[in-house]
């Protein structure tokens, strides 16, 4: 049996995007309070996977994950993306007049904002994460108080959904990465096609380094398919530039790795994993 740890609790969704991932396998979920807990589990014993939210089509790239990964002895083994849709819930029972606060996740609520605006008589308060908002309402059975959450979350916990798809973008979808420890990845993807890669790294502080190295990867065929700089700390005006890239000959992949050595510094390769799958 795979133990999974992830940011959340029951119907979270970290919780659901395990699920799918690893459907048709036995699974235990150990949820965490923080995503700096994830990796603290999974160094505890290297055996266990973890998930983690990378990206959001709205809310952007979640920056604490990027170095929490890229100073952790994990690896990506997968991806998935998986589409937002946050619901209201509440105590069963209730209708919209009865309700006086809502709590959730910042970013959920944050991508609710137009739904939220509809109704300023609610209070909105910021939550660790949207099933606990969930499950505080559930277990303490709070009348006047409702959660956004997963429709998943709401069942779990006993809540009834007063209204569904309240998220501002339909599009709204979040890739999650799994993890493994890194002397463990390669097993996971034994009978897979790898065609995708994350990496990270530094440049030379000098005219045109970083066009160098990009042009260096588009060279050797490799598509560019994401890209995002985060300060160096105690180091003015300089950054780490994480890269994620897919390609469809890994042999001259691996060669253009070994091109952009000398253009880079502190060069890290943080998974070589098949293009994950996205659900609706």
């Amino acid at each position: 049996m795979k133990q999974i740890a992830i940011q959340g609790i029951s119907g979270s969704y970290h919780d659901i995007v395990a699920n799918h991932y690893f459907e048709g396998e036995e699974i235990e979920i150990l949820g965490c309070k923080t995503f700096k807990d994830v990796f603290a589990t999974m160094r505890k014993d290297s055996s266990i996977l973890g998930v983690i939210a990378i990206e959001n089509t709205i809310a952007g790239s979640l920056l604490q994950n990027h170095n929490l990964l890229r100073e952790s002895e994990t690896a990506i083994i997968g991806e998935f993306k998986l589409r937002i849709s946050h619901c209201l819930a509440a105590i069963p029972g209730q209708s919209f007049k009865d309700i006086r606060e809502v709590h959730s996740h910042p970013i959920a609520l944050m991508q609710c904002d137009d739904y939220l605006g509809l109704h300023p008589e609610w209070t909105i308060v910021e939550s660790e994460d949207t099933a606990t908002s969930a499950k505080t309402i559930g277990d303490q059975k709070i009348m006047g108080r409702a959660a956004i959450c997963s429709r998943q979350a709401a069942e779990i916990y006993g809540l009834e959904v007063l209204e569904a798809g309240i998220e501002t973008n339909k599009h709204n979808f979040t890739r999650f990465l799994v993890l493994a420890d890194r002397w463990d990845a390669e097993k996971f993807n034994a009978n897979n096609k790898i065609n995708k890669s994350s990496m990270v790294f530094s440049t030379y502080h000098r005219e045109g380094a970083l066009s160098q190295v990009l042009s260096v990867l588009s060279y050797y065929h490799n598509n560019l398919t994401k890209i995002q700089s985060i300060p160096i700390i105690g180091h003015e005006w300089e950054y780490l530039f994480f890269v994620d890239l897919t390609f469809e000959d890994r042999l001259k992949y691996k060669q253009s790795l070994e091109a952009i050595r000398p253009l880079t510094s502190n060069l890290k390769i943080l998974g070589e994993y098949p293009v994950g799958r996205q659900m609706l």
